[in-house]
């Protein structure tokens, strides 16, 4: 391992993976630069698949929102359900549509604990391994309005998302023994961390803390730490600190405050995502997006489909509309994405209209009728 740091340095990935999605997506759609100019008929098309529980009635509500700010978007939907899967649209179809368009947005698609057919890989994880979306980014953020144990937080998690515990290699190698195989690889942990890197590089922010058990999985966590240091020796004015998994989790819940981004492993950053959108209101307010060189796909931060409020006009949208906002920022239609963020801001800091998930007692409908009315303004 002593040639690593003497190998060829790629070039800055997150501007890479930017530029290149926006160009390509541009000259597909004769988009002009500023989006005041653009027509009914230059729109850019994203694919859309709403996800089980509550994400379908989630997706119409950033539908009536993008209208209200004319956002040129022209969604190509797709169902993609496990629960259903009958009724959902094929993988070939699914990965198909999000190479072609670049751009999405996805509901939470619920996994069952037993799949059809004795499956060991989830619908999920076969849609990010066959895009190699290997970058999920999830910002930690208080919204001003909301009564919360902790204020000021704002952090970013970035986990990397095709290998790991999930790499669904098990095995029952003998009765009543299970081995269950963690993939860790040099080019994988060095590409999620040069990601981070570059990301801090981007949006100006200084210091990354490596998430790990290399105290335990001497090995396999050894060398995702390796690579971290590795990269963190072509950057010199972001401080790369190291913090094992669980004293992350109760630093995570007692001073938030000293995080600026988080770089970890698939189950990790799972893990830490989800218990982060719990210091911020929850799973209604967080929103997040996935990343290959390729695709990028807006979803919502934590992985809760919320079916049991499916229906029942109750589900917090809010983490929804973040992906749409994150969306349009992509696309670079930043006066839609702003307008439709203050929207969002002001009925919240407002305090008169919140769902039951931060405190209120509004219905989904509610809210959203809020939002769209300080649209109008």
């Amino acid at each position: 391992m002593t040639s690593i740091l003497f190998r060829r340095v790629q070039p800055n990935i997150v501007g890479t993976i930017l530029r290149k999605n926006v160009e390509h997506i541009r000259n597909l759609s004769s988009i002009t630069s500023t989006a005041e100019k653009i027509t009914e008929s230059h729109k850019y098309h994203v694919t859309v698949v709403p996800g089980d529980g509550v994400g379908p009635e989630l997706m119409l509500c950033v539908r009536e929102v993008f209208n209200a700010v004319g956002a040129p978007i022209e969604f190509d939907e797709l169902l993609a359900s496990e629960l259903m899967p009958g009724r959902s649209s094929s993988l070939a179809d699914i990965v198909a549509s999000f190479r072609r368009n670049r751009v999405g947005m996805k509901g939470i698609l619920t996994t069952p604990a037993i799949s059809e057919g004795g499956d060991l890989m989830s619908l999920n994880m076969k849609i990010r391994r066959a895009l190699d979306l290997y970058a999920n980014v999830v910002r930690i953020k208080t919204v001003p309005g909301l009564k919360l144990r902790h204020q000021n937080i704002d952090f970013i998690v970035i986990r990397e998302q095709t290998e790991g515990e999930y790499s669904a290699l098990e095995h029952e190698s003998v009765r009543g023994v299970v081995e269950s195989l963690k993939i860790t690889t040099y080019e994988n942990s060095r590409r999620i961390a040069k990601f981070a890197f570059d990301y801090a590089t981007k949006f100006n922010r200084k210091k990354i803390t490596a998430v790990h058990k290399a105290n335990i999985m001497k090995l396999g966590d050894g060398l995702f730490l390796e690579s971290c240091r590795e990269v963190a020796a072509l950057y010199p004015n972001i401080k790369l600190e190291t913090m094992i998994v669980d004293n992350t989790c109760m630093q995570l819940v007692s001073k938030p405050q000293q995080f600026d981004v988080l770089v970890a492993p698939n189950l990790y950053g799972n893990i830490v995502s989800n218990l982060a959108a719990g210091l911020v209101g929850g799973a209604g307010m967080v929103p997040g997006e996935s990343y290959s060189t390729d695709v990028a796909i807006f979803e919502p931060g934590a992985r809760h489909p919320f079916l049991t409020g499916a229906g029942r006009n109750i589900a917090n949208p809010t983490a929804m509309l973040l992906c749409g906002v994150n969306l349009l920022q992509y696309l670079h239609l930043d006066s839609m994405a702003q307008k439709i963020e203050h929207a969002i801001a002001t009925v919240i800091k407002q305090q008169r209209i919140k769902t039951r998930d931060i405190g209120g007692y509004a219905t989904q409908r509610d809210f959203l009728r809020n939002i769209l009315q300080q649209l109008e303004y």
